[in-house]
C-alpha cells in the first residue's frame, strides 16, 4: 500500500490518479475531506504536524509520498517505519541547493531522510506551473495577472510532471538514494505565463508587474519572511543553477518535459 500525503494538492491529486490506475493500493492523507477519489481509494484524515496522529494512516503503508510540512520530520519518518514504510518520496525544492539559508525546513526534511535507513529519493522542484493559480480570483473577475519581475525567466514545472516522476519513483527500482532536479522545457517569464492563460482563455489576460514591495507585502501573508525573501532573491535575480533546465524529468520518463503552455489548456476552467 502505498500513502500518499497532500493528496487534495495539485501534485498529490494526479499522483493518486496514476497510482490507483496502475492497480495500487493507495491511502490519501490530508487534513481535510478528500472528494472525487478514484473508486478504491481510502482517505484518512490527519495532520504532518502531528506524527502519532498519522499513525493510523500509515499502518500497512510501505512506501510514502511525503510532503514538507510540519516541524518534525523525524516524528514523521519514525511513525512511517513503525507502520511498515521502506520507501519515501520526498518533494522538496531546489532552493535546499540553492539557498540554504532560506530553505531550512526542507533541508532538515531532507536530512531526516537521508539519516532514516529508509529507500529515500528526493524530488527538488523549482516553481510549479500551478502557482500561476495565484491568479485565478483577478483573472476571473478582471483578466488581470499581477507579479514582480514580470520578464524574468524561470523553468517552471508542471505538477503532472512531478507526479508522474514520483509515480515512478514509488514503483519502480532505481530511485533509491537519487536527488532529482524537476524543471519544465524552458524558462517562461510571469508575462509569458500570463499571456499563456490568455491564449489559453481566448481572451487577453493584462498584465501588471508589481513593484518588490508590494510583492512581498501579499507573501508574508501566507509565508515566512525567510522564505518570502529567498524567493523574491529566485524571482528577480536567479542563479544560473535557478534559471538551468533539468535533464532529469526527461531522464526518469523518457520524454521531455511539458511546456506552461499545456498546464495552461489543461487549466482553463480555475479561470473562466
Amino acid at each position: 500500500m502505498i500513502a500518499v500525503t497532500g493528496a487534495t494538492g495539485n501534485v498529490g491529486r494526479e499522483l493518486v490518479r496514476i497510482l490507483a490506475r496502475a492497480g495500487e493500493a493507495v491511502t490519501t492523507v490530508s487534513r481535510g475531506e478528500a472528494r472525487e477519489l478514484p473508486a478504491g481509494v481510502r482517505h484518512v484524515r490527519a495532520d504532518l504536524a502531528d506524527p502519532d496522529g498519522l499513525r493510523p494512516a500509515l499502518d500497512g503503508a510501505d512506501a510514502l509520498f511525503l510532503l514538507v510540512a510540519g516541524d518534525d520530520p523525524q516524528g514523521i519518518l519514525d511513525a512511517a517505519k513503525a507502520g511498515g514504510v521502506r520507501r519515501v518520496v520526498l518533494v522538496s525544492s531546489l532552493g535546499v541547493a540553492t539557498r540554504p539559508d532560506a530553505y531550512r525546513h526542507p533541508a532538515a526534511f531532507e536530512a531526516a531522510l537521508r539519516g532514516s535507513g529508509l529507500d529515500g529519493t528526493v524530488l527538488r522542484c523549482g516553481g510549479l506551473g500551478s502557482n500561476a493559480l495565484a491568479w485565478a480570483g483577478s483573472i476571473r473577475a478582471k483578466r488581470l495577472a499581477a507579479a514582480p519581475f514580470g520578464d524574468v525567466g524561470l523553468p517552471v514545472v508542471d505538477p503532472a510532471d512531478v507526479a508522474e516522476v514520483a509515480a515512478a519513483a514509488l514503483l519502480g527500482p532505481g530511485h533509491a538514494g537519487a536527488v532529482y532536479e524537476l524543471t519544465g522545457p524552458a524558462p517562461v517569464t510571469p508575462r509569458e505565463r500570463a499571456a499563456a492563460i490568455g491564449a489559453a482563455l481566448g481572451e487577453p489576460v493584462r498584465f501588471v508587474e508589481q513593484t518588490r514591495q508590494e510583492a512581498r507585502e501579499q507573501m508574508l501573508a501566507f509565508m515566512p519572511e525567510p522564505v518570502v525573501e529567498g524567493t523574491l532573491a529566485i524571482l528577480g535575480d536567479p542563479l544560473p543553477a535557478e534559471r538551468r533546465v533539468s535533464p532529469d524529468v526527461e531522464r526518469v520518463l523518457g520524454r521531455a518535459p511539458r511546456p506552461f503552455t499545456d498546464w495552461a489548456a489543461r487549466s482553463t476552467a480555475a479561470f473562466r
